[in-house]
């Protein structure tokens, strides 16, 4: 069975994927070969993605205790490429 850590874990681990294949594949084929279908491919499972990873991130800020802080640089590390990888590691590996 799947806790709110793990599929939170998940969520992060696949924003970032789709976050990083749609910053250095999918947005320079598009300027640089004229072709969007790409974008047009990744952009909303990564939105979707993106909007998962900060609705768990509101709704278990409370169970992990994090600081202003720490919960800041959980929701900045979204926009951030490779981010997610790092909330994974500083902060959701070691509550697993």
């Amino acid at each position: 069975m799947l806790s709110f850590i793990n599929i939170f874990r998940l969520v992060a681990f696949l924003e970032g994927i789709s976050y990083i294949l749609l910053l250095f594949i999918a947005t320079p084929i598009k300027y640089l070969m004229g072709d969007p279908q790409y974008v047009k491919l990744l952009g909303m499972p990564h939105g979707l993605l993106f909007v998962a990873y900060i609705a768990l991130a509101f709704m278990l800020k409370k169970d992990f205790n994090w600081d202003t802080k720490q919960f800041t640089t959980v929701l900045i590390a979204s926009i951030i490429p490779f981010g997610t990888f790092y909330i994974d590691r500083k902060y959701l590996k070691r509550l697993n």
